[in-house]
């Protein structure tokens, strides 16, 4: 039991009739423990079992994708049908203990799918990735009609199999530039049938996968969504956009907004949306929030800069937001909320900086630095042991090359800013 009277130990009900019973949301990371044959392994299972001992609400998976042709990154766990099902169920079990909500991201990456895991990625439209990084993507096809019912499905069953398993919900991966962060954008979607166009016709896809699920999962089940609050570039998704977007969704019952923002092209560490005030916590997407807050009835999910016990419960007791959405340091701190609950762990948490001492070599490889050092730690989590406090990039390169090659050295989005 707790031995505070934090609001962050306060549980919350959501639309569908689940209590989750605390405010702590663990934020969804690419965790890179996926089997060769795209299947959870043993690691996962016990990364998550350290998790869900460690006193959050929510935890929900980094992203599983829908179709083996499509890879976001290495180690991808890929969910097609029930050929998994019993490893699963284990990771289903060992996540859910506690009284732990489970939820697995469901995602496709659209053309955000590298060349060293794709060759023949797609798109709404044959739009290749512009700037520095669109030389790690291989051009993209545009999705026939056909094809979009098809990944709709792929989605429904990806849920349907999930819930089977055991998980206790699911999250739709509707941000970070991916396939329906694409379809949403204007910038990326050219289409002229019912999928492009207005803002209508752009979520199409997206309200699709959810009424999918919904119905396949029924009404008791939680569905959470993960959405930009803006997509940082010129010309894509823009603030009121994603607002409309989020109304939408709200009247349809989704159970829980995880707010994000940015793409490959524009991280979200660049585009921050938040007050001076706000600066100061390290807090990010904090004016979206408020304005959404304003506009929808459905939980709200804030990811993003939380360090400190005050600065979570803050942002709770002020409404701006549900849940505190939580990445990195539960990688650093298995059991951080509930040290919190327990009235320990109120001293600000300062994350070690990522650096080979080789500044070309950082400058080069920054992201890719960052997430395989967060993947080593949660390596060493799953295994039994306890994070590093040493930012040692030149040790996240030998481990990054070693699990999966020269090729997880392209870009990758960096670890979740949470």
């Amino acid at each position: 039991m707790p031995a505070t009277s934090s609001v962050l130990a306060e549980p919350l009900t959501l639309p569908c009739g689940v209590t989750v019973k605390n405010r702590f949301f663990k934020a969804p990371m690419h965790e890179a423990l996926g089997t060769p044959g795209l299947g959870p392994s043993q690691d996962i299972v016990d990364l998550y079992g350290r998790w869900a001992a460690g006193g959050s609400g929510v935890l929900v998976t980094g992203n599983v994708a829908v179709d083996s042709r499509h890879l976001g990154e290495p180690g991808n766990i890929v969910v097609e049908d029930e050929s998994h099902l019993e490893m699963l169920r284990r990771w289903a079990q060992a996540g859910t203990a506690g009284g732990t909500q489970l939820w697995m991201q469901i995602n496709h990456p659209g053309r955000q799918s590298p060349r060293s895991v794709n060759l023949h990625p797609v798109a709404p439209s044959k739009i290749s990735s512009v700037g520095g990084y669109g030389r790690f993507f291989a051009p993209p096809r545009e999705l026939s009609r056909e094809e979009i019912g098809d990944v709709v499905r792929r989605f429904v069953t990806t849920a349907r199999v999930a819930k089977k398993a055991g998980f206790t919900g699911v999250e739709i991966h509707a941000a970070h530039g991916y396939l329906i962060s694409q379809f949403l954008s204007p910038m990326d979607n050219h289409r002229t049938d019912e999928y492009g166009g207005s803002l209508e016709g752009r979520m199409r896809f997206l309200i699709e996968i959810y009424q999918g699920m919904r119905e396949t999962l029924g009404p008791d089940f939680p569905i959470a969504v993960k959405l930009n609050s803006s997509d940082g570039d010129p010309g894509g998704m823009s603030q009121e956009d994603s607002l409309r977007v989020a109304v939408r969704l709200s009247e349809l019952g989704v159970d829980v907004l995880e707010i994000s923002g940015g793409t490959y092209r524009k991280p979200v560490f660049e585009e921050t949306d938040s007050s001076v005030e706000d600066h100061r916590r390290g807090v990010y997407f904090a004016d979206y929030a408020r304005r959404l807050k304003e506009l929808v009835s459905m939980p709200v999910a804030l990811t993003g800069g939380f360090r400190s016990a005050s600065d979570m419960e803050e942002a709770v007791a002020e409404g701006l937001t549900d849940f505190v959405g939580i990445g990195r340091p539960l990688a650093l701190i298995p059991d951080l909320p509930k040290r919190i609950l327990n009235g320990a762990g109120r001293r600000r948490i300062e994350l070690p900086r990522i650096s080979t001492r080789v500044k070309a070599l950082d400058e080069a490889l920054g992201g890719v630095l960052l997430i395989g050092w967060y993947e080593m730690q949660m390596h060493r989590l799953a295994r039994g042991g306890y994070a590093s406090a040493h930012g040692n990039g030149l040790a996240a390169l030998a481990f990054t090359v070693r699990r999966h090659g020269f090729g997880a050295l392209m870009p990758r989005r960096a670890q979740r800013h949470g």
